[in-house]
């Protein structure tokens, strides 16, 4: 569906449940609270369902968008959810009734009853940028924010390849509304607490590089999580820390979830490795340049499962 088709859908509905992915990011929590506000505008009852993996570096974003226990909806939209498979445990009822998608990940599975994707847009506050427009939303400062900080936490604060001129215009047009965007800049990628960067050093100092240096795994363990006590709050981002070293074009952090159990994030140039088609061989997926999976195994087992998929798409180019 089109940004208009997709405005004209959601003009149609009412008592809408908002949903969002797994671990949640500044994406689709950003998206989801924007998309909140902008129905109510429109005279609609709307709330987002909480979702109990979000950490209180979003509490500021969620409040008063959150659905009481009691709330029944008629209709069901996802933001930023790409499959079925993100989804939290909270969503697991709504999994098969859900109305609408908005995403912008080249891997969306078409799960919904109709969908808006657009796979060229940095993040889904771009996608739904465009919807606001043609639902003929009144940008407030408080919408722009939530969308501002949608954007800016998908591109690294502007840095990452996914960005492009668009984003810039339409992060240009968020902040003519007047929100305090050095709020948001600071809040997200200039304040590191003393254990973050406990965090950091001790990546670097476990990290394995590989292919003359221009691919590296970086390790959150179970121990290090212990023995730093680090929370949420603390790994926020963390994927994109490691792609900082120079010489490196491709970066994966494996972070164990159990003994046996790991999370991919694979960070990559967008040009030379196609992160989602390595993913996708593990069951994941996502975007050229950012994709994730799931592995089974210790990190040691991620770490040589990454390594062959990564082989096996650098060989058929």
């Amino acid at each position: 569906m089109t940004p208009q088709e997709t405005a004209q859908r959601l003009l149609a509905l009412d008592h809408i449940l908002i949903l969002t992915h797994r671990r949640p990011d500044g994406d689709t929590i950003g998206c989801a609270s924007a998309l909140c506000l902008a129905l109510r505008q429109k005279g609609k009852t709307a709330w987002l369902l909480p979702n109990e993996d979000a950490h209180h570096l979003f509490d500021p974003y969620l409040e008063g968008v959150l659905a009481p226990a009691d709330f029944v909806p008629q209709a069901v939209v996802a933001v930023d959810v790409a499959a079925l498979g993100m989804l939290p445990d909270s969503a697991q009822p709504y999994r098969d009734r859900i109305d609408l998608a908005i995403d912008h990940h080249g891997s969306q599975e078409g799960y919904a009853r109709a969908t808006c994707v657009d796979p060229d847009s940095a993040a889904c506050g771009e996608v739904l940028f465009r919807v606001f427009q043609a639902m003929g939303v009144d940008l407030t400062p408080q919408i722009a924010l939530l969308l501002y900080m949608a954007i800016a936490t998908d591109t690294g604060c502007f840095v990452y390849s996914n960005t492009t001129p668009a984003t810039h215009r339409i992060a240009a047009a968020l902040m003519d509304t007047g929100f305090d965007a050095q709020w948001v800049n600071k809040r997200h990628f200039r304040v590191k607490s003393l254990k973050r960067m406990q965090i950091e050093s001790r990546l670097v100092r476990e990290m394995d590089l590989e292919q003359n240096g221009t691919l590296v795994f970086a390790y959150v363990t179970l121990d290090l999580i212990r023995d730093l006590q680090a929370t949420e709050e603390d790994l926020e981002d963390i994927a994109s820390f490691i792609g900082q070293l120079e010489g490196v074009d491709n970066a994966v952090t494996i972070r164990q979830l159990k003994p046996t159990e790991c999370k991919i994030s694979l960070r990559t140039d967008g040009k030379t490795l196609n992160a989602s088609d390595v993913c996708a061989i593990h069951g994941g997926g996502g975007h050229p340049a950012a994709a994730g999976c799931t592995i089974p195994g210790t990190p040691a087992q991620a770490k040589a499962a990454m390594l062959a998929a990564i082989q096996q798409v650098q060989a058929h180019g």
